[in-house]
């Protein structure tokens, strides 16, 4: 009795300590996302300064009448003002006689004269302010000493207003950063005790119930043993037992029917294996059996999958799409999801800025706001691919990756396969048909018939094996 309530603490034990981790990643995402985005909105500021100051001492000098470079810049908004101001002015008269008509008609010669009259006032108003935006310098190349005095004067004048506004904006940023810091390291050192106290919670628990950790190496973050799968009479995997070492590329080949995809829908719970165990990597000090999980924690987990169908939500946008796939990363409950409290909008900004990070890394950006209906099949399986790196998985298995592409997009996919490995620091599972991308990028390779396992070892190894070659090529 006390080994199962000790069993059942440990499980509440873990997925707070699960939660917790989530929480403190979340607070250093978020503290990353506001200084881009305060970043950004300093750069934008300062830049609108600079052409504020430009045009500040260029109208201080058209007021004083010193010619100044950018005059030509500054009659012309003047004079587009004005342009604009009796645009207006002339479509409000006109309203007003359709207004004279509609009551009067029979008045509408006198209308017309009168809006005629009141037409040509306007006019030679426009053309009166129009006339007088243009002033008449008395040295037009400054080559007057106390023209150019003057225009210093101004310059120097609006520098200094300039460098203290850019001063206070700056102090404003600092302040900024320096509360956020302040908040972002409070929250996080209290998220750190807690942690502590449920690690060693623990770690107590192992004490009076020692851990196994199943002899898997550090290398090691998948090992199959004796993995089998029924159905009905017929044996799809059949004591199927291999290990994925961390970081590599790993392929499990095989002839249709062979049971690879089987072997997916197992790892991934979707299907509950009939016998053999499922050991996981999760952390470098925690080690899981899969078998205990089901379907809907294995994300959770690190373990992420694609299919051998493109399965994306086809009425929502690209970007929306990864949003999706996200969802085990929002920490906010029911309620606050539906009030759309601020933590959720911080949550959702966080991801959105990780999704457009994504889709640039992956070159998707132009489709980020499509709607994936009609886009070409290589894009939708690259969308896919984006969609699994929205949970910071530790292992990603593909099915059948390369399946309907053509040569140039499964060239493309071989490299952003690699690209994915190698700036994530993910371990890529993947069951495929072409060998010839198997025997590009996989760093091993297993090769099982009938849900038992032929051979397994480098792609060289597995061309040269005669089992494979019998049995998956058709040699005899």
């Amino acid at each position: 009795m006390a080994k199962m309530i000790d069993r059942q603490l440990l499980k509440l034990f873990i997925m707070l300590d699960e939660r917790l981790t989530a929480k403190t990643l979340f607070y250093t995402q978020y503290q990353i996302y506001l200084l881009d985005t305060w970043g950004a909105i300093k750069q934008a500021q300062l830049q609108f300064l600079e052409a504020e100051h430009d045009k500040a001492v260029c109208h201080q000098a058209y007021r004083m009448n010193v010619h100044c470079d950018n005059l030509d810049q500054e009659i012309g908004e003047r004079q587009k003002a004005i342009e604009e101001k009796f645009k207006w002015k002339l479509k409000a008269l006109k309203q007003t006689l359709r207004r004279k008509n509609d009551r009067n008609p029979d008045q509408s010669n006198e209308h017309q004269t009168w809006f005629k009259a009141q037409e040509a006032q306007l006019l030679a108003l426009k053309r009166k302010r129009l006339d007088r935006v243009v002033p008449t310098f008395h040295h037009k190349n400054d080559a007057s000493d106390v023209s150019q005095e003057t225009l210093r004067a101004i310059e120097a004048k609006e520098a200094a207003i300039l460098t203290a506004k850019k001063e206070k904006i700056e102090a404003r940023y600092q302040r900024k950063i320096e509360s956020l810091n302040l908040r972002t390291e409070k929250k996080r050192e209290r998220l750190t005790r807690l942690n502590q106290k449920i690690k060693g919670w623990i770690e107590t628990i192992y004490q009076r119930h020692p851990k196994n950790d199943y002899d898997l190496g550090d290398d090691i973050i998948l090992r199959l043993e004796n993995l089998t799968m029924r159905f009905g009479g017929l044996v799809a995997v059949d004591q199927l037992s291999f290990e994925v070492k961390q970081g590599e590329i790993f392929g499990l080949i095989g002839p249709n029917g062979a049971g690879k995809t089987t072997v997916f829908n197992c790892i991934t719970k979707f299907y509950r294996p009939a016998g053999g165990k499922m050991i996981f990597r999760k952390s470098p000090v925690d080690v899981i059996v899969l078998n205990d999980y089901p379907v809907h924690r294995i994300v959770r987990q690190g373990i992420i999958r694609t299919f051998q169908n493109v399965e994306l939500v086809w009425e929502l946008s690209v970007i929306d799409n990864l949003l999706v796939a996200a969802h085990s990363r929002f920490h906010t409950g029911f309620f606050g999801q539906l009030l759309h409290i601020p933590k959720l909008r911080h949550e959702e900004a966080v991801l959105r800025q990780k999704a457009m990070h994504i889709l640039e890394h992956l070159g998707l950006q132009a489709y980020m706001h499509a709607i994936p209906y009609g886009l070409p099949y290589g894009i939708l399986k690259r969308i896919e691919l984006a969609r699994t790196l929205m949970v910071d998985p530790k292992l990603i298995i593909l099915d059948e990756p390369a399946a309907g592409l053509n040569d140039q997009e499964t060239r493309e996919l071989a490299r952003i396969i690699r690209d994915i490995r190698d700036r994530h620091d993910v371990t890529i599972f993947l069951v495929e048909h072409d060998m010839g991308l198997v025997m590009d990028i996989c760093d091993r390779v297993c090769a099982i018939s009938f849900g038992k396992k032929i051979a397994i070892g480098t792609p060289k190894e597995i061309q040269a094996n005669k089992a494979v070659r019998d049995a998956y090529l058709g040699e005899e």
